[in-house]
């Protein structure tokens, strides 16, 4: 077996340890190993493995157990865990356990079962249960899954859907849009402009972390109000004080250089003319085309006469069982946001007037999905005995030609019940020109379907290693290429038009560089949780089992367990069980069994994998367990908002010295509300309290004493600064609106640095030596421009900045005694870079200490300074997803000199705040967790 090759890796607030930890947040519950039980004469005993966060097992395996009941499946399973309580400690099975599927695989039964906690969803809370059934007789095999049985919270929700919907999309717009104020975000004139972002209530939700946390899961769709890509984005919103206590991206992309588009769920092709089983066609015929690599293929064709052609409908494939189709759209000229979790109005299959398809098909990439859906269902139908990507025989379609208005995309997705292709540029072609990206995507599909792996954290980048490992294999087979070849690992090699192979690959799943050593902590603000940056660590380990024990039987393990024994919140070490527990109930042999172990061994993916991750930086505080709040310093202190150590509690604020002395204070109150954004002078302490009834600012000074509520909102207020008796801060309004505001000491409302004007906007603030920075933008004859403006407190005067070009943005702003950074974007069309610039307080003497063109340019999105210092926060956009990619903290001198990095460490490198000097603090995600951490000194190249 080849050992992995060392190598680096790319990008939030929170990582994860394992995949419900990743997720949900630590372990409150240690629990010991279930002891075996006593085995029946001339059977093995059962082989335990304890669960985390619950004293249900996560896998039982080698047993042989009766089943008393003769009803259905989904009644037996429940009846053999209620008959076994004192193993598996579920009180109450047919009440707590509700049944979402049987698999039946001849005389197998695989029964899942979603935890219901006083009837509420739990999520990521599903076991299984593995039978088999013969004369009418069922015995149980196995179990796994997660069953958390700490669950306490009530669910009665103290605040409505109303105001969670409301919540969840300003959430989601802070998210997406508040580190930048660009001229398109001008207010609109006349008309009230379409809302690009609404939400929807799917119910509420427990969140298992600790003794749980009842949400409102709401579901969050529209456009990015800075790009105007699709938006699909899960939340969940605290039910009792009413903050996103975890959201992620709904979007499930196979990841190549280009923009990512949503997902999510779409209904039947309403609206589409002669879809599928509107009686329109005649039956089937076998038609022809010429893939994209010149090859000529047969397809499942349908003579419609109603359109006096041959469209792309295979109705042979399903025609014994559902009579649905595997059907391909030409969706030319429909933008990727109009196809994201909808069906577009207006589109055709694929069409020719003779069975034979032209150029124009071959170059839209149609015949290439056509013909690769077949070869994908084939796969799945001949070697597993699935039907469809349900089992169950669901129509499968694929848009094929879609755009990013009007302009090249280059991406694919699955959205939740079709495939999507955008129509490839002058580099690369349509995504579907390559059969293990279609492979890819549709096994998403059999994914959601079966474990439904969550899209995020480690368990999504299992979801994308399982989505990998089978489109790969596709691929590989077809081509009937070794797999000792040095290509075959290769995924997306096929798609460009001028690069090598090995040039254009998307992901090598035999680089031989990803074990666990090169893990890469990241939230969810990144990647999901870094489902593409971690992916490869884990199918990695299943590529080489492939490898080495053989093609069918690999495939066999892996299908086996992930429709078997995987369950929505694993992560690598419970996946690396359920493939080890699916190749003993296949009966490997020992060899091959031992070749499984050493797959995972050699990729690192051992129980306490995390514990060997290493840092350059000191802990400050550990085991934050937030996200969406950030971090202050000041006068020798810092100040961050940090959760329990599982994260069930709201969050609260803590301050501690910047030296590391000393023990950190609890700042904020235990009054069930969420206390984030903090920042402090040294001598107080400033921050937003979120409840049920609205968001505050609150005060209180380090040495002790009462807290006062400074000023109370219905909208969102973010980027809160405090000098002296000074508090500045950013209101947002749901939709529209950022205004800057300011308060004094005694002042009982606040001071808009832009008088509150509707044809204003400013946003992202500083505040040092009496002065307010701030990016605005406003008007000029019939333009907006974007500007960065100071104001002196002591005289009102306020100066807006010289600018070296015509900026469309301005970033996060930084103000010292001498001195105003900000982040410039002059360039709308380049792939995100923009400059650090610098002023004198007058406005005169603009200079880009980094600039927006060039080899050198950062792609920076925060910034903090002090006198000696500027750092901005900056990642760099790529596809292969690496450890330079991800965000870092890079440092310049006041003086625009000494560019380097602060911290060498692996993770990412989020929220920095200046200290004095040249020392910052900052969010840290390399060990698996969210640490607040400092360096006291810059760490220079990182070579």
């Amino acid at each position: 077996m080849r050992k992995p090759r060392a190598r680096s890796g790319r990008p939030s607030i929170k990582s994860g340890i394992s995949g419900a930890a990743a997720l949900l947040g630590a372990a409150a519950l240690v629990v010991t190993a279930v002891p075996a039980h006593a085995a029946a004469p001339g059977q093995s005993p059962a082989d335990v493995i304890p669960g985390t966060d619950t004293a249900t097992p996560a896998l039982v395996d080698g047993i042989r157990e009766a089943v008393k009941s003769t009803g259905s499946a989904a009644d037996a399973a429940r009846g053999h865990l209620a008959d076994k309580e004192s193993r598996y400690r579920i009180a109450d099975p047919r009440r707590d356990l509700k049944p979402v599927q049987t698999l039946n695989s001849g005389a197998g039964e695989t029964v899942r079962l979603q935890q219901k906690h006083r009837g509420v969803d739990v999520l990521g809370g599903q076991y299984v249960v593995r039978m088999e059934k013969k004369d009418g007789k069922r015995v149980v095999t196995g179990t796994s899954g997660k069953y958390f049985t700490g669950l306490k919270v009530g669910t009665e929700a103290e605040i409505g859907e109303e105001l969670a919907v409301r919540r969840a999309v300003s959430a989601t717009a802070a998210r997406l849009g508040g580190k930048k104020l660009a001229t398109k975000d001008a207010p609109k004139k006349g008309a009230a402009a379409a809302a690009p972002l609404t939400g929807t209530a799917r119910g509420l939700v427990v969140v298992p972390r600790g003794p749980g946390v009842l949400t409102h899961h709401i579901t969050v769709r529209g456009t990015h109000p800075g790009t105007g890509e699709p938006v699909l984005r899960e939340v969940y919103i605290d039910a009792k004080a009413g903050f996103p206590v975890l959201e992620y991206s709904g979007i499930k992309t196979f990841g190549s250089p280009k923009s990512a588009a949503g997902s999510g769920t779409t209904s039947r092709p309403a609206g589409a003319e002669a879809g599928p089983g509107d009686g329109a066609a005649d039956p089937g015929v076998t038609g022809s085309g010429i893939r994209y690599d010149g090859t000529a293929v047969e397809l499942g064709l349908t003579q419609d006469k109603a359109r006096n052609q041959y469209i792309m409908r295979d109705p042979f494939r399903m025609a014994g069982g559902s009579k649905n189709t595997l059907s391909t759209w030409d969706a030319r000229g429909k933008d990727v946001g109009e196809v994201s979790g909808r069906w577009p109005s207006g589109i055709k299959e694929f069409g020719s007037e003779t069975p034979t398809f032209g150029k124009e098909a071959t170059q839209a990439g149609a015949v290439d999905a056509h013909w690769a859906a077949g070869k994908v269902y084939d796969y799945y139908k001949k070697v597993h005995g699935r039907d469809s990507l349900d089992g169950r025989g669901m129509t499968i379609n694929s848009l094929v030609g879609v755009t990013y208005f009007g302009d090249a995309y280059v991406n694919a997705f699955w959205d939740g019940t079709k495939m999507v292709y955008g129509g490839g540029d002058d580099e690369y072609r349509t995504l579907s020109a390559d059969l293990d990206v279609v492979g890819h995507e549709m096994t998403h599909g059999v994914v959601e379907n079966s474990a439904n792996l969550v899209y995020a954290g480690q368990s999504g980048a299992l979801n994308e290693a399982v989505a990998d490992y089978f489109g790969n294999a596709l691929d590989v087979d077809a081509s009937g290429m070794a797999m000792d070849d040095p290509a075959a690992g290769l995924l997306g090699e096929n798609l460009c038009r001028t690069k090598s192979p090995r040039d254009c690959a998307i992901r090598d799943l035999n680089d031989g560089a990803t074990t666990s050593k090169n893990f890469l902590g990241v939230g969810f603000g990144t990647d999901n949780g870094g489902v593409h940056l971690n992916s490869t660590i884990f199918s990695g380990a299943l590529w080489d089992i492939r490898e080495d024990i053989g093609r069918t039987l690999a495939d066999k393990i892996v299908y086996k367990a992930l429709t078997e024994f995987m369950t929505p919140l694993d992560g690598f070490t419970e996946g690396r069980n359920a493939v080890l527990a699916a190749a003993k109930a296949l009966k490997v042999s020992t060899k091959d069994l031992n070749v499984v172990k050493r797959s995972f061994n050699a990729h690192g993916v051992v129980p306490n994998w995390e514990l060997a991750l290493g840092v350059d930086t000191d802990r400050l505080l550990g085991k934050l367990n937030t996200s969406g709040t950030g971090v202050g310093a000041g006068g020798g202190w810092w100040t961050a908002a940090k959760s329990n150590d599982d994260g069930s509690e709201p969050y609260s604020v803590y301050a501690g010295r910047a030296d590391g002395k000393g023990s950190a204070k609890l700042i904020s109150p235990n009054d069930g509300r969420y206390h984030v954004n903090p920042a402090t002078d040294g001598k107080s302490v400033v921050w937003t309290a979120y409840g049920p009834t609205g968001v505050d600012i609150l005060s209180r000074p380090l040495a002790g004493g009462p807290i006062k509520k400074l000023y109370s909102s219905q909208s969102d207020l973010a980027g809160v600064r405090v000098e002296g008796g000074v508090v500045a801060f950013e209101k947002m309004e749901f939709f529209a609106g950022r205004h800057v505001g300011y308060l004094r000491a005694g002042d009982k409302e606040p001071t808009w640095v832009d008088g509150g004007r509707a044809e204003l906007a400013t946003g992202l603030p500083s505040l040092a030596g009496g002065r307010i920075a701030y990016a605005k933008v406003y008007a000029e004859g019939d333009t907006y421009k974007a500007g960065t403006e100071v104001l002196d407190l002591a005289s009102g005067t306020r100066t807006l900045m010289a600018q070296i070009g015509s900026p469309e943005s301005i970033g996060q702003t930084g103000v010292n005694g001498s001195h105003v950074f900000w982040l410039a974007d002059e360039v709308g069309d380049d792939a995100g870079q923009m400059a650090v610039r610098r002023a004198n307080l007058d406005g005169t003497g603009a200079v880009d200490l980094s600039k927006e063109k060039g080899a050198d340019a950062l792609f920076p999105y925060d910034l903090t300074a002090s006198q000696e210092a500027v750092t901005v926060t900056a990642q760099q956009p790529d596809s292969t997803y690496r450890n330079e990619t991800m965000p870092k903290l890079w440092q310049f001198q006041a003086d625009g000199s000494g560019k380097g990095r602060v911290s060498c460490n692996r993770g990412e490198q989020s929220s920095a705040a200046a200290v004095a000097g040249k020392q910052v603090v900052w969010i840290d995600g390399t060990t698996g967790t969210s640490d607040l951490v400092t360096r006291t000194r810059p760490a220079g190249a990182c070579g």
